[in-house]
């Protein structure tokens, strides 16, 4: 199988909500739109938020969406700005990544990251 691209969908309770809340909250470039759904850029990924289909499922995602950040701490700031909870504040985890977590409207997961200089993902093992 060969994988051309991807991208995560997410089927809202309320799609005007939580449209505003990755398009203007969290300030995300728009990669598309088309009638009942828009498709922003995300790093390397796409996110993808869509009007139809919420009410065929009832299901919680239950995985989380993984954004990693140039600097947490001003993230943390523009993100408290513009009125976004902080789950759970910023905190160097056991396996040496900086993570701060936020939700969006229908409590999806945010894990917003810093790499910090030394971290062996930054290193070219070349």
């Amino acid at each position: 199988m060969e994988i051309l691209s991807s991208r995560t969908i997410l089927r809202p309770r309320d799609y005007e909500v939580t449209l505003a809340f990755y398009r203007d909250l969290l300030g995300l470039a728009i990669a598309r739109e088309y009638p009942g759904g828009t498709v922003f850029f995300a790093g390397q990924g796409l996110i993808e938020v869509t009007s139809h289909g919420a009410s065929e499922l009832d299901v919680r995602f239950a995985g989380a969406l993984w954004m990693q950040v140039r600097n947490l701490p001003d993230a943390r700031d523009e993100l408290v700005l513009a009125g976004v909870p902080i789950v759970r504040e910023a905190r160097e985890e056991p396996w040496g990544l900086q993570e701060m977590w936020i939700a969006d409207p229908d409590d999806v997961p945010i894990v917003l990251v810093q790499i910090p200089e030394n971290h062996p993902i930054r290193r070219d093992l070349r």
